[in-house]
């Protein structure tokens, strides 16, 4: 039996998810809108970064230090899983939550039998392969510029290596699927966007440094995803470092109750 025979044999139900996650995925590549952006914020702002920092560096030596080496690694890291990176992974997740419904598509995939969960899923599933590659490369490209442009500095062991690399997708992967849930609940890739960036950032931010807070401030996404990190805090003026099961617990409670909500808007809305 060819291989073309045994897939053309697969039960539909194992057939047709494949088919709808490689769409996604194919929908959000071709988009220029989307990956431009993507790959700019990710690997393009690792490139930019250390560049800086190297011109720095050989403009004037004494003042300014090596650019690679754990300290400047740690500042990559920020840019990649804070700033550039969660505004490009917002994007992705909210353009996959939209599109169909901004390019007047649903109906079309609605009336055509497909289950309304499967499309959510896949948006799911196609989004972070375009997503997480992108990230994954950024991450390598800042891993190795770190230990090229040490310039004798010390730089992060390899058991730190692989684990902030699987920190920092993991943070990819939260965001996009707030992001994701944010916009299949709104309906608006402009909204969306704004409200995961507000929150992320501004927001966020406010609440981290209110100490009457107290221990309620582990509720927050940014406070989670820090108590995961395997890099020292860069913030030690307002420390904030729940337990790992306590990361855990409130990354997993974020990302079902927007999530779910995006869902459930998939499952309401009117074709």
């Amino acid at each position: 039996m060819t291989s073309l025979e045994s897939t053309t044999q697969l039960p539909l139900s194992l057939r047709l998810p494949l088919r709808l996650e490689r769409a996604e995925f194919l929908k959000l590549r071709k988009s220029r809108g989307v990956w431009i952006p993507l790959a700019l914020l990710t690997v393009g702002a690792i490139i930019v970064t250390y560049a800086a920092l190297e011109l720095f560096h050989l403009s004037n030596s004494t003042k300014y230090g090596p650019a690679g080496g754990t300290d400047k690694f740690q500042i990559a890291l920020t840019l990649l899983g804070q700033i550039g990176g969660m505004i490009a992974v917002g994007l992705v997740g909210a353009a996959a939550g939209t599109q169909d419904l901004s390019s007047g598509v649903y109906r079309d995939l609605v009336s055509s039998g497909r289950s309304r969960a499967s499309l959510f899923v896949a948006r799911a599933s196609g989004g972070l392969a375009l997503v997480l590659p992108f990230v994954a490369a950024a991450y390598a490209l800042a891993a190795v510029l770190c230990v090229a442009l040490a310039g004798g500095l010390s730089t992060p062991s390899a058991t730190l290596f692989v684990k902030a690399g699987l920190w920092v997708l993991l943070s990819a992967g939260v965001v996009y699927m707030l992001a994701l849930g944010l916009g299949s609940l709104v309906g608006s890739r402009g909204a969306a966007i704004s409200v995961l960036i507000a929150y992320l950032i501004p927001v966020q931010g406010i609440l981290h440094v209110i100490g009457a807070l107290g221990k309620s401030r582990d509720a927050l996404l940014g406070v989670a995803m820090e108590g995961l990190s395997p890099l020292p805090p860069t913030d030690t003026g307002n420390l904030i470092l729940p337990s790992h099961t306590t990361s855990v617990i409130v990354i997993a409670l974020w990302v079902s109750i927007i999530g779910g909500l995006g869902l459930w808007r998939t499952l309401a809305r009117d074709a």
